[in-house]
C-alpha cells in the first residue's frame, strides 16, 4: 500500500511517500531528515496526536485559560480526552504551567494550564 503524508515533526513539513505492507513500513520516500521516517512508521503503527484547546475560569479576569497536553496521545482517544476536558473548570487565579487533569484517562498525559487568569478585580 502507497500513502502519502505530510510530516508535522519539524517545520520542513515534508511531503511523504510511504509503503507499508500488513502494518510494516517498507519505505520512505521525501523526507529531509531522520524524523520523517519515524513519524511515518508511528503513524502507521499508532498514531499520537497532541490537543489544545480552553477551559473556563470562574471568578477570573478572563472567562476562559488556554490548556495542552503534555504529551501526545493515541489519535483515536482525542474526542474521549477532549470530553473529559469540557467536564471540567477552575478558580481563579491559574498560572501557566498548572495541572487541571493528572494523566488524563489513565495515560501518561496531563493537562495543564497555559495561560495565566488572575482573579477579577
Amino acid at each position: 500500500m502507497l500513502k502519502e503524508i505530510t510530516c508535522i515533526v519539524c517545520p520542513n513539513g515534508c511531503e511523504m511517500e510511504v509503503e507499508a505492507e500488513n502494518g510494516t513500513l517498507i519505505s520512505v520516500k521525501g523526507n529531509l531528515c531522520p524524523k520523517g521516517e519515524t513519524y511515518a512508521k508511528q503513524e502507521l503503527i499508532n498514531p499520537q496526536r497532541t490537543i489544545s484547546t480552553s477551559i473556563l475560569i470562574k471568578g477570573g479576569e478572563l472567562p476562559l485559560a488556554s490548556v495542552r497536553l503534555t504529551k501526545p496521545v493515541p489519535k483515536r482517544e482525542i474526542f474521549h480526552v477532549m470530553e473529559e476536558i469540557k467536564k471540567i473548570s477552575a478558580e481563579a487565579p491559574v498560572h501557566a504551567g498548572d495541572v487541571v487533569i493528572h494523566q488524563i484517562l489513565g495515560m501518561d498525559s496531563d493537562v495543564i494550564i497555559t495561560k495565566s487568569v488572575d482573579v477579577r478585580k
